[in-house]
Formats: C-alpha cells, structure tokens, sequence
C-alpha cells in the first residue's frame, strides 16, 4: 500500500483540474532505473493498463504496476510548497540509500 498525505492529494487533484487530466487518467506512480542512486521515481496521470493495481488514498485513485508497488509498498507521499520548494517528496521506508535530491533511491 502507498498512501498520500492531505497536503499531496489536494495538490493532485488540483494538478488533475489544471492539466484537464479527466477523461479516466488517474495518478500513476512508478520506479524506473535511473538517477544518481539507481532508481528514481516519477509521478504521471495515466490510463489504467490491465496489469496496474489501483489502490486509494484520501479519496485519490493510485496506479501502480506490480515491480513500482514492490519498491514502494509502505511508502507515503507528501506534498511541501514552503520556502525550499520541493514539490512532491517520496518517503520510502525500504529505500536503503537516497540521493541528495530525493527522487532516487538504492
């Protein structure tokens, strides 16, 4: 399970009303090989696809394949707009080492 903090999904909702993402596209988060730390993660809406598990958090429809929910199960998702302007922040309890940035992980 992944879950998304409030901050994060009022964020991708109005992200969804901005980009026009209706039409059945749904947040898609996923892992793919990349970054300094060898994986890194990334955010999309996407059509579902049949192999995709969608999971819900705070009233928000998640995809996930089955190799992203693997690296990602218990992981949450937060959203800081403050001072340092992260955007979206990953927190991923099986990530053995993290970038500086924080959108890779080992």
């Amino acid at each position: 399970m992944i879950s998304l903090t409030p901050r994060a999904a009022a964020q991708v909702r109005v992200l969804q009303a901005e980009q026009g993402a209706g039409e059945g596209r749904l947040l898609r988060v996923f892992v793919e090989s990349g970054g300094c730390s060898g994986f890194q993660y990334g955010m999309s809406f996407d059509l579902p696809k049949a192999d995709d598990q969608v999971l819900v958090s705070e009233g928000v429809s998640i995809l996930m394949d089955s190799t992203s929910l693997a690296y990602l199960s218990g992981s949450s998702v937060d959203f800081d707009d403050g001072l340092q302007g992260k955007g979206f922040e990953i927190r991923n309890p099986n990530a053995q080492s993290t970038c500086g940035c924080g959108k890779s992980f080992a």
